[in-house]
């Protein structure tokens, strides 16, 4: 055990932020660098190494929390993150962008904050990337055998790296110009700097994995003449087919998808552009969706000088303590406030939106919305709450609806679906097809990053048992497991 009486005698202790009007200018990640090292070992004391550590079963990669906290407790940094990375290829993805349900589950959070085990995670990753402890682990032998993987966000290039160790020749198949997936062009720069990204790009290459950018499968190369080149596929391909608003007005000039918005800003920061084709700035923007895309939206336009920044949800706003409803250790739906939030803007909930107006031109104007409630279990309009707000850019941030199947990709390999529109499988993430598999948001649906990441090492077992008779691979979860959420 770390500190036996830490989490009486220390207090929780998160990162420091960067002040508001210093990090809008600026597209860095919004915490002080190295502002955790010096208070994170007492920190990671307050762990109280419960005899059940719920941490493990709110975090679907079962990472061994109360044993890295032990380390980074005694600065113990190389075994920390020798039992970080145990369970977890991308801790530095996770500690940056994981809503941590492990911290949710804390039990220390019963009657107490709970851990920070996000930034302890980040801080031990941190300090193995500096002290060179993060080096390629090559196989020591091929296996001669051959594996495509379609997609690169998380999920693809956790299979991928668990595959290429265990002696399978390796590919990945990305349809953007660059590795990442949404890591890369759906998460924005002050969240997490891509040099994140690259860098495990670069210890992928070291231990063999071979990487293909701009080709989409299905559209460039059909589906089933690379399943004739491979001897196993695994489809990670996410849940990329957005929720649309069909509204009238929605064919106006300056609404947009999330994922249209988004990616460009990022681009941006990569040098493809001097400044991004869509942008807020001058603006009044608004954001439709009350969630994660929703925020990095918001974020953005901040960045780009909005005129104006309102957020909409059609929800009631979450309480600030958890309901009788949502018990622990399940992970609460709570008002959050993001580092996007405290730099400005206006959130608006129990609100719907019913139609855009455009001036003369076709460009976007107005957003009219109206309040709802939710009534017997249905969603009614408050007659005489109609109203309209500026609106020049609006960005649609509702989700995601399933895989991509305008592509191709289902059809010619010719894969069954389940019965909400994902990608089905078996007990080993085997699809109907031989020898092909689906890991990630393809085969779950929209999810968090540390399921993605379970799940590609999980899709990485069933291949490599399929490829070999036997595997020694881990395999965290199952495909029909699920969060602790009521």
């Amino acid at each position: 055990m770390a500190d036996p009486k830490g989490f009486l005698t220390t207090g929780r202790e998160g990162a420091t932020s960067r002040p508001v009007g210093e990090r809008v200018k600026d597209w860095n990640e919004v915490y002080v660098p190295g502002s955790l090292l010096p208070i994170i070992s007492k920190q990671a004391g307050r762990c109280m190494d419960c005899g059940i550590p719920f941490c493990h079963n709110g975090c679907p990669l079962g990472n061994l929390i109360p044993e890295w906290n032990d380390y980074a407790y005694r600065e113990d940094w190389a075994e920390a993150s020798e039992r970080l990375h145990a369970t977890n290829n991308f801790p530095e993805f996770t500690g940056r962008l994981c809503p941590a349900p492990c911290e949710a589950a804390c039990v220390l959070g019963i009657n107490q904050p709970a851990v920070t085990i996000k930034n302890v995670e980040v801080s031990i990753i941190d300090k193995a990337w500096d002290s060179g402890n993060v080096t390629p682990q090559p196989p020591e032998r091929l296996s001669g055998k051959t594996v495509a993987v379609i997609g690169s966000g998380p999920a693809g290039l956790a299979a991928a790296q668990q595959l290429t160790r265990a002696g399978h020749t390796v590919a990945v198949y990305e349809r953007a110009d660059r590795i990442g997936g949404l890591l890369r062009y759906g998460i924005p720069e002050f969240k997490m700097e891509k040099r994140h990204i690259n860098r495990r790009i670069e210890q992928m290459r070291a231990e063999g994995t071979k990487f293909r950018t701009g080709v989409e499968i299905g559209r460039d190369i059909d589906a089933a003449k690379l399943r004739k080149r491979y001897d196993a596929v695994v489809i990670a391909a996410g849940a990329t087919t957005a929720r649309d608003l069909r509204v009238p007005g929605r064919e106006l000039k300056g609404v947009h998808q999330a994922m249209e918005y988004l990616p460009l800003a990022n681009k941006v920061q990569e040098g493809d552009f001097v400044a991004p084709p869509l942008t807020a700035e001058g603006k009044h923007v608004v954001v439709i969706g009350g969630g994660d895309t929703g925020a990095d939206c918001v974020g953005t336009a901040h960045r780009q000088g909005a005129a104006s920044v309102t957020q909409l949800e059609i929800m009631p706003r979450p309480g600030e303590e958890r309901s009788a409803g949502q018990p622990w250790p399940t992970f609460p739906m709570l008002y959050k406030v993001t580092s996007a939030h405290e730099e400005g803007g206006e959130r608006v909930y129990s609100v719907s939106t019913t139609r855009f107006e455009g001036d003369e031109d076709g460009n976007v104007q107005w957003l009219h919305l109206v309040e709802v409630e939710f009534t017997g279990g249905k969603l009614e309009q408050k007659p005489g709450t109609e109203r309209r707000i500026p609106a020049q850019l609006v960005t649609l941030a509702m989700g995601f609806t399933g895989t991509d199947q305008d592509n191709g990709l289902v059809q010619q390999f010719g894969l069954e679906l389940d019965e909400r529109g994902n990608i089905a499988r078996d007990a080993d993430f085997a699809t109907n097809v031989d020898g092909v598999f689906v890991a990630g948001d393809a085969g779950r649906g929209q999810s968090l990053i540390v399921w993605a990441i379970a799940e590609g090492r999980s899709a990485a077992r069933g291949v490599d048992r399929y490829l070999a008779g036997t595997s020694a691979l881990p395999a965290p979860i199952r495909p029909t497991d699920r969060s602790l959420m009521v």
